[in-house]
């Protein structure tokens, strides 16, 4: 069984349109696992209520006000909209988040970030029993723990997490870039670990990409034997991927 992890960035999920096409995509693929963010609507929800993001390393610091609209936001009206997505283009499309189930624990980062919780253990007992019934788990980027407590969750280390607990073939970012640039500027086809670790020591990946470059190489080192970077907007770039097409994307190996 190819098992897939499909991760979809918040500003590809923005527009209804890119949405709709996505989710169009999406349905044609068998034994399908959904991840996605929503960074973009988060703030925009929290500027509207005069709540300032504020930001350290990348990850969005998380008070009380900011946790009661990551549920609202990414468990709420994100999730819920490519959900109904999903049901339109025809598949039985599940929306769920990391505490159901236990299906992502997390541990506290602590200190300045308040409840940003890193992923330490994928129970995908609930994944396989939702794929194996024919449906498609749509999974918000929220974390728990045993004692009740809810953590916001990068959703690129989510999408690490899920994919390794569920035993995924590919883990593919979909995203607002072609791939990975180097240091001529150029795509990247194909890189191995240590020439990602490279481009993150030489600062040529850096904010967004050094973080989806770092999730890639855990990803990896979990077990997924490939991670592809590529762009969400490409028409029919998930059949593209699934085909193994080299020319769209970049192609992460371990070595």
């Amino acid at each position: 069984m190819h098992k897939v992890l499909i991760k979809l960035g918040g500003t590809l999920l923005d527009n209804p349109i890119s949405r709709a096409d996505l989710a169009s995509q999406i349905a044609q693929v068998q034994h399908a696992v959904v991840v996605h963010g929503g960074g973009k609507q988060m703030t925009r929800f929290l500027a509207e209520r005069g709540v300032e993001s504020r930001f350290v390393n990348g990850l969005r610091v998380t008070t009380p006000d900011v946790i009661d609209a990551v549920l609202k936001v990414f468990a709420g009206s994100v999730n819920h909209e490519l959900v109904a997505s999903l049901v339109k283009a025809g598949a039985n499309a599940v929306g769920i988040s990391g505490i159901d189930a236990a299906l992502v624990e997390c541990q506290p980062l602590g200190g300045e970030y308040g409840a940003v919780g890193k992923p330490v253990r994928a129970n995908a007992a609930l994944l396989d029993t939702l794929v194996n019934g024919g449906f498609v788990p749509v999974v918000a980027c929220i974390g728990g723990d045993r004692q009740g407590n809810i953590y916001n969750v990068n959703a690129d280390q989510m999408a690490v997490a899920c994919a390794a607990g569920y035993g995924a073939s590919q883990l593919l970012f979909l995203t607002d870039v072609e791939g990975v640039r180097v240091a001529s500027g150029e795509n990247a086809m194909q890189l191995t670990v240590a020439e990602m670790r490279q481009l993150i020591a030489d600062g040529v990946a850096t904010g967004g990409m050094q973080a989806k470059l770092e999730s890639a190489i855990l990803a990896l080192e979990h077990g997924v034997p490939e991670v592809v970077i590529a762009p969400g907007a490409r028409p029919g770039v998930l059949a593209a991927l699934l085909a193994g097409d080299r020319t769209v994307g970049t192609r992460l190996i371990k070595s």
